[in-house]
C-alpha cells in the first residue's frame, strides 16, 4: 500500500464534477491571467504560443477546464516564471481541508487591484525602467508613499 492510498477522501481531494470549478483550478487559471496580462499579451497570442485556441486558455484562466501538468510547463516557460508562479499565495495546507463553500481560492480585492488597467500600466512603466538604481529608489518610494515605512527593499530583486 504506498502513501496516496492512505490520503483522506475529503472534499478538497475528490472530485467536484457537478459543483463548479475547482478552487484550485480557480487560482491557478487567475494566476495565469495575472501572468499573461502583465506581460502585454492577449489570450490569442498566448494561446497560439503554446499550441492552443483563445477560447482554450479562457477556460484555463476561469478554472472551468483543469490544466495538465504538461501544459502548465509549457506555459511557465512562454510566461517566464517557475511552475511555482500559479501556485504563489495559495491557502496553506491546513485550508486544504476545509469545507469548498468556505475555501476562497484568490483574494478578489487583491485579484481585482492586479488586473486594473493603472497598475498594469504602473508595473509595465517599472520594468521599463533600465537603471537598477532609479528602479530600486522608484520601488522605495512607492513604498513609502504606500504607506510601507519599513524602508527595507532587500527582499526586491528588480
Amino acid at each position: 500500500m504506498n502513501s496516496i492510498d492512505t490520503l483522506p477522501l475529503t472534499p478538497a481531494v475528490v472530485s467536484r464534477r457537478g459543483e463548479g470549478p475547482n478552487p484550485i483550478d480557480v487560482h491557478v487559471g487567475a494566476r495565469l491571467r495575472l501572468r499573461r496580462t502583465l506581460l502585454g499579451l492577449s489570450q490569442e497570442k498566448l494561446g497560439e504560443a503554446v499550441g492552443i485556441t483563445f477560447q482554450q486558455l479562457q477556460k484555463y484562466e476561469r478554472g472551468s477546464n483543469r490544466i495538465s501538468a504538461s501544459r502548465l510547463f509549457n506555459l511557465s516557460q512562454v510566461l517566464g516564471v517557475p511552475v511555482s508562479f500559479f501556485f504563489d499565495d495559495m491557502p496553506g495546507a491546513e485550508d486544504a481541508y476545509v469545507e469548498p463553500q468556505n475555501q476562497t481560492p484568490v483574494d478578489s480585492d487583491e485579484c481585482d487591484s492586479m488586473a486594473r488597467r493603472e497598475t498594469l500600466e504602473l508595473v509595465r512603466a517599472y520594468y521599463r525602467i533600465s537603471d537598477p538604481g532609479v528602479r530600486k529608489r522608484t520601488f522605495d518610494l512607492i513604498k513609502v508613499l504606500g504607506g510601507d515605512n519599513g524602508r527595507s527593499s532587500e527582499h526586491h530583486q528588480p
